[in-house]
């Protein structure tokens, strides 16, 4: 390897459709006891952010990105973020990228090689996709950034294989290999892989992506599914959580198929910390994750990625959770 390689600061992007597992593989990735500190910076869809709110608290540097993909209307915000980083480079000795859910790993990856001050100070080590077992089949078929992702991956984390029979996880693993021969595939549950396997491995290989795109660093151009958008909701005082649970569980049984992606941190009334909800489609989870920050102001944010959404009915439903008004 090279002086000029070495010198070079390596770049992980993590990317996977939404609700696959990228903030879950991105906290163990944090919290690992690999002994190397890395700067973070978080792309969401939508003008509310929730995923910074997700990641768990450590010495890392966190940079978000909000309303907008970062593949397309805030590619610049990543040049100047990246530029800024370079100069505190002491700091860190790797950054980590978590895309929107939408978005194509490709222009992203362009970046680091059409950028000439991103190309002289950063490599792109790997681009790792994370792969929902379960629900990959309807995603392959009604979304082509899921093809993309998994197109430009090298490595691909394919999560959730307990959701799956053994016949599913055949189907699911041949699909992936229609779609990209190369990438190694990891079977995960909950994100649980081995670390040393995805972080500064050297895996992005140009000359295997101009073999199959030989156009990857002139196509510029990027189009999202326009029937895919995201609504963002925000309330002053505490949710009631039988409320919300009530309401949630009626809105994911009657749209949870519409509902690619939900996610919010919640004031729960008469607790301390911050609950974090997430679903996709129809599967639930949520847990508290940890204290509100100090001079924190204790909001409560829901954001809902999907198709047909009624949003006056989404925003009545969630200000009807909350607590009466003292």
């Amino acid at each position: 390897m090279s002086d000029s390689t070495t010198a070079q600061i390596p770049v992980t992007v993590l990317t996977g459709y939404l609700g696959a597992g990228k903030t879950t593989l991105l906290n163990r990735i944090l919290t690992e006891q690999h002994g190397h500190k890395y700067a973070v910076v978080i792309n969401e869809f939508g003008e509310l952010g929730v995923d910074n709110d997700l990641v768990v608290d450590t010495d890392e540097e966190v940079f978000q990105m909000n309303n907008g993909c970062i593949c397309c209307t805030v590619r610049g915000d990543l040049i100047r973020i990246l530029n800024g980083l370079m100069r505190r480079r002491g700091k860190f000795e790797g950054i980590l990228i978590e895309t929107t859910g939408l978005a194509n790993p490709a222009p992203v990856a362009q970046t680091f090689f059409v950028d000439d001050e991103v190309r002289a100070k950063t490599r792109l080590d790997a681009i790792i996709t994370v792969v929902d077992a379960k629900n990959l089949p309807a995603r392959l078929a009604d979304s082509h950034e899921a093809v993309d992702q998994i197109a430009f991956a090298d490595v691909i984390v394919l999560n959730k294989v307990d959701l799956v029979g053994p016949a599913e996880l055949e189907a699911v693993e041949g699909a992936i290999r229609k779609i990209n021969h190369f990438a190694r595939i990891l079977p995960a549950e909950h994100a649980k892989v081995d670390i040393g396997t995805l972080l500064n491995r050297g895996a992005f290989d140009l000359k295997r992506i101009l073999a199959d795109h030989p156009k990857f660093l002139e196509d510029d151009s990027h189009e999202h599914n326009d029937d895919v958008y995201s609504i963002s909701f925000e309330l002053p005082r505490p949710v009631d959580p039988q409320k919300f649970n009530a309401w949630m569980s009626q809105v994911l049984a009657e749209h949870g198929q519409d509902l690619l992606r939900t996610k919010g941190i919640l004031d729960y009334a008469g607790e301390d910390q911050r609950f974090a909800f997430q679903a996709v489609h129809m599967m639930a989870d949520g847990d508290f994750i940890g204290p509100w920050k100090k001079d924190e102001k204790r909001l409560s944010r829901l954001v809902f990625i999907g198709r047909n959404m009624n949003r006056p009915q989404l925003r009545r439903g969630f200000e009807a959770c909350q607590v009466d008004a003292a």
